[in-house]
């Protein structure tokens, strides 16, 4: 049976049952332990093995066990919090669960003792996975991981096959963390298809891992289980040219945001809304899934993995999530003396800010009886829409970094697209108006890839971070901060995994045939877009909280977002003319 239990996210400081280092209660009352109940066959059915009780009165996640005995070993070290890991453990939200989801789908059928033994390897050689949060106090300098030498639960599972346990565990992945308090914060759920595939659903808690990290941990699985090498293969080599023309000196590229709040994106929580300056998606023209006749390539629905319900929508936890995969946009060809002018990922950038700014123009609010606006009264400049994205400077091979290594980087769109605001918005987008966009998109990125790296979240959290407060003060500092910097935050999140680098050939079981990556979307911003490269697909997770959208509005962004997309496309040029 499956167990869901209650997050323990946020629990008030020093209070609760101490525990020694073997988690056994200060006061002597020994809790039933949780056995192995692991059938001969290796299984591991889904058991209800609750997590160990958060020790000091302090602990954080809670969620679905997996089928085996838990016990809490002695720590081998400890760590102190990163940076990134203390902001988020500062600001943990039982309403919305730091999450990070990766489902992975295999052609064939993985052997389940194999795969438990191959997984429970994998964490062995990297270590720093194997971790849990130390008992803490409100009053303690530092927050710290404890590592430690083996899992203190199993976090490989089998759900029951069958219709919906695929549903089932996404939606466990979007609301159920895996507990901080016991190694280690990650859970593996193997899901059987009953046309013969399986598919491998990684759900990790963001406070102490990140996507890259597990997925380097799965490339070792992968290797442990088929034999086969995983290493990751090279980047691509681009041929060295000029670069491309910068853009006019009148408009000038903006590599980051600008002093004005950036745009939020328009909530829509209820029907479709009836005005609109443009025609509004038509009924069933959601984003549709990979078709049934095309090899290796099973049909999954692009649906939401919540029922619709717009009454209880904002009063759920969790996200809603929406699956699909899409063409990758075309480029203009290289040259041995001439790169190409922009990349795929600009592409990708560009496609989010022109969902933003459609979908926001679809839901701007009308005048009475809709009136247009009097001529004495011009609307107000747009907010300009920020995307802040991940960049990960980690090796890829067995020694990368394991934990929470990405730092973010915002771009800004502001008085440059201003101008092109009609043509851009416009139902389909204007070419060479997008054109001029990629251009100017693509010396943006240029411009931030060719500053230094700096810290993971800036010099602020930097300050916040630093041991002069207790834990428990600076966690409340952080959390007004954050209430308070709310109308500064970027438009969105734009989280480009790119080609997946390790082959993750599990033998028998085959390589996968696509892989989706979805990233925690908390308000303010309120949703997050993530894209993967398989099979020459663009696998994208569109994850949105609640309060902002519902299932229906989810899947109407998402059409927003194929659209877009496919609205960067290069086209070749006609006889005697010129491509955009």
């Amino acid at each position: 049976m499956t167990a869901l239990q209650p997050a323990r996210h946020e629990p008030p400081d020093g209070h609760g049952t101490s525990r020694d280092s073997r988690g056994t209660p200060a006061d002597g009352l020994v809790a039933p332990s949780v056995g192995p109940r692991t059938p001969p066959d290796g299984r591991g059915g889904l058991s209800p093995a609750p997590s160990p009780s958060p020790p000091s009165g302090e602990g954080a996640g809670g969620g679905f066990g997996g089928g085996g005995e838990q016990s809490r070993g002695d720590a081998i070290a400890r760590l102190p919090f990163p940076v990134v890991d203390e902001i988020s453990r500062h600001c943990l939200d039982g309403g919305e669960p730091e999450t990070v989801h990766i489902e992975v789908h295999l052609p064939g059928r993985v052997d389940p003792v194999r795969l438990r033994t191959a997984f429970h390897r994998a964490l062995a050689r990297h270590p720093r996975i194997l971790m849990r949060q130390a008992p803490v106090r409100w009053w303690h300098r530092r927050y710290h991981w404890q590592l430690t030498a083996t899992p203190d639960v199993d976090p490989v599972a089998f759900p029951p096959p069958g219709p919906g346990a695929l549903a089932r565990a996404r939606q466990r992945a979007l609301d159920h963390c895996p507990p901080l308090d016991a190694s280690p914060p990650v859970r593996l759920e193997v899901i059987e298809e009953a046309e013969g595939g399986t598919v491998l659903l990684l759900t990790l808690h963001h406070t102490a891992l990140d996507g890259p990290a597990c997925l380097r941990v799965l490339a070792t699985t992968a290797e442990l289980y088929g034999g086969a090498d995983n290493s990751p293969t090279p980047a691509p080599v681009r041929a060295p040219g000029p670069r491309p023309e910068p853009p006019p000196a009148d408009h000038p590229p903006a590599p980051g945001p600008r002093l004005a709040r950036p745009a939020r994106i328009a909530p829509d929580t209820g029907p479709a809304p009836t005005r609109a300056p443009g025609p509004t998606p038509a009924p069933g023209s959601a984003l549709q899934p990979s078709k049934p006749g095309r090899p290796n390539r099973p049909d999954r629905p692009s649906q939401s993995t919540h029922p619709a319900n717009a009454n209880a929508n904002s009063n759920r936890p969790g996200n809603g999530m929406l699956l699909t995969d899409l063409p990758i946009p075309t480029r203009p060809p290289r040259t041995p003396t001439q790169p190409a002018p922009y990349t795929v990922n600009d592409q990708l950038l560009v496609a989010t800010w022109l969902m933003v700014a459609r979908w926001n123009q679809l839901h701007a609010p009308a005048h009475p009886h809709g009136a247009a606006a009097p001529p004495a009264d011009p609307a107000p400049a747009p907010a300009p829409i920020v995307v802040t994205m991940p960049v990960d400077d980690r090796p890829r091979d067995a020694g990368m970094p394991i934990g929470n290594g990405t730092r973010l980087v915002s771009v800004g769109f502001g008085p440059e697209e201003r101008r092109d605001a009609g043509p851009l918005t416009a139902d389909p987008p204007d070419p060479d108006a997008v054109a001029r966009l990629l251009r100017r998109t693509a010396a943006r990125t240029r411009a931030l890839k060719a500053a230094a790296p700096g810290s993971q979240l800036g010099l602020y959290a930097t300050l916040l971070t630093a041991p002069v407060l207790p834990v428990g003060l600076r966690g409340a500092v952080t959390r007004t901060l954050r209430r308070a910097a709310a109308p500064w935050t970027s438009t969105t999140l734009l989280s480009n995994i790119g080609r997946i680098a390790y082959p993750l050939d599990f033998g028998d079981a085959g390589r996968p045939t696509a892989v989706w990556f979805s990233a925690p979307a908390r308000m303010p911003r309120g949703l997050t877009v993530t894209t993967v490269s398989v099979a020459g697909r663009i696998q994208l997770a569109l994850r949105w909280s609640p309060a902002l959208l519902d299932d229906a509005a989810g899947a109407r962004l998402g059409d927003l977002f194929r659209s877009s997309l496919a609205a960067t496309a290069w086209t070749p040029p006609p006889a005697g003319g010129a491509a955009r």
